[in-house]
């Protein structure tokens, strides 16, 4: 990955150096100034220099990816404005993913890599109900009871709840009510499509991530979630690893996160309410300056496919901003067929690895085991399983946001066994739900941590 990245021309051109790849970046702009494109020009040319990259697409027209392009007039004319010789349509290999199976491959998370506080915030949990969630985790991680799915859960807080008496003296007092409460929660997720999420096999994949539509991630977030992405964001560069994020305004990013930003692209934006003024004054204070160049004029200024560059140098200082236009990709804009789309996920060479879901011995087949055993001790009939969610219901918003926060904290407590410490892993969960996110809102909120690449389970 030595050759440099030819991002934009202005009266030189503009590269992204690989060795600053890792120092993260923003793309931004406004609705249809071609933020899109240039998140896509960016990551053909990561692929071609053999860097995993994970896009979410959430509007589903990054999917040229697969294909090649160079038929589009207005790229032909951009090829030939920068002078580039021998533009041609190249495709990149792309693999496709979707939470509910349906556009790509399964995605899944086990109970145990969410954990009990990514869980409580999921639920909605009081701190009451957060204790006692936390409390199950360590009782099956003491106990060697592995929770994968959603009936692992459930049976864990019906063994806790029938034996709090046994469990008050170690962990302090377990409430029927917490637990209750806590049921009927997860009752509720699961009739959302919860049990299509939760469950193995669980992806184990080590990625670059750019995330398209980064002001959703921080719509309405947590504030321990946003200072888990600020710590992650800072820290996983050196794992090799860039974090770019791709917004329409860049005050949707917080200032604690946007600093971190290096290599940056800003696309035209509007100044139309006083909050859009503000936007482009905070946006042109954040470039170092060009002496020849008024930055917060030129940004309500700049044309479709043009923008405001600024990439570091050798030395990692950011570069004089200039006005330049941005190279087009060699894959195809826009979106696939879906006879594409299919042709694409049969020939994957990860097909019909993700798509059967494996159910081994865990704490529910334990518990039901000895609830077995106990009942024909004393001549009754054992207590029956616990009924499945019904196939086939329309997720809501609260499925589709199933992977809110999952990368943004690294699970502390896991049953044994059963545990991963893969932020790999999170990330992508996280970054399908807003892949599969319909309504385009609470999408999720932890992408960030899945860049690192995940350990082993234990076993």
């Amino acid at each position: 990955m030595s050759d440099p990245i030819l991002v934009a021309e202005s009266k030189e051109q503009i590269f992204l150096l690989p060795k600053m790849a890792n120092r993260h970046g923003l793309i931004a702009g406004a609705t249809g100034t071609g933020k899109t494109v240039t998140l896509q020009t960016l990551a053909e040319n990561f692929s071609a220099r053999g860097v995993p990259v994970f896009m979410a697409d959430v509007k589903a027209d990054l999917a040229g990816l697969s294909q090649p392009g160079g038929n589009n007039p207005k790229i032909l004319e951009r090829a030939k404005e920068l002078k580039i010789d021998n533009f041609t349509g190249e495709a990149s290999p792309v693999v496709f993913w979707d939470v509910f199976g349906e556009q790509g491959h399964p995605v899944r998370a086990t109970i145990s890599e969410m954990g009990p506080l990514l869980l409580g915030r999921l639920l909605e949990l009081n701190d009451t109900q957060e204790g006692v969630l936390n409390i199950v985790f360590k009782i099956a991680d003491e106990n060697g009871l592995l929770l994968l799915d959603l009936k692992d859960l459930r049976s864990m807080l019906q063994y806790i709840a029938d034996n709090a008496d046994k469990f008050k003296t170690h962990y302090g007092n377990i409430s029927a009510a917490s637990a209750g409460a806590i049921q009927r929660n997860l009752l509720a997720l699961e009739s959302q499509g919860a049990d299509k999420f939760f469950g193995e096999p669980a992806l184990n994949l080590k990625l670059v991530f750019f995330f398209d539509e980064a002001h959703l991630l921080f719509a309405g977030i947590a504030p321990a979630v946003g200072q888990k992405i600020e710590q992650m964001v800072r820290l996983i560069r050196s794992k090799g690893v860039g974090v770019y994020f791709v917004s329409q305004n860049p005050l949707d990013i917080p200032d604690v996160v946007l600093g971190q930003l290096g290599n940056r692209v800003q696309h035209a934006l509007r100044a139309f309410t006083p909050r859009d003024q503000k936007a482009v004054k905070a946006a042109a204070e954040t470039f170092r300056q060009n002496p020849k160049l008024k930055v917060e004029t030129v940004l309500t200024q700049l044309a479709v496919g043009e923008a405001l560059v600024s990439m570091l140098d050798e030395s990692g200082s950011p570069q004089i901003v200039e006005r330049a236009k941005i190279v087009p990709p060699r894959s195809q804009v826009g979106a696939i067929t879906a006879d594409q789309r299919k042709e694409i996920i049969a020939s994957s060479i990860i097909a019909g690895h993700y798509e059967k879901a494996i159910d081994r011995e865990s704490a529910y087949e334990i518990l039901q085991a000895r609830t077995g055993e106990k009942a024909q001790a004393v001549g009754a009939p054992p207590v029956a399983a616990s009924p499945a969610a019904p196939e086939g219901e329309k997720p809501s918003l609260l499925a589709e946001a199933l992977g809110t926060a999952t990368a943004a904290f690294q699970p502390t407590i896991g049953p044994r066994g059963g545990r991963y410490d893969s932020l790999a892993t999170s990330m992508v969960k996280s970054a399908m739900r807003a892949a599969s996110n319909s309504i385009g809102r609470q999408i999720a909120r932890g992408i960030l941590g899945g860049i690192l690449g995940g350990s082993g389970r234990r076993r």
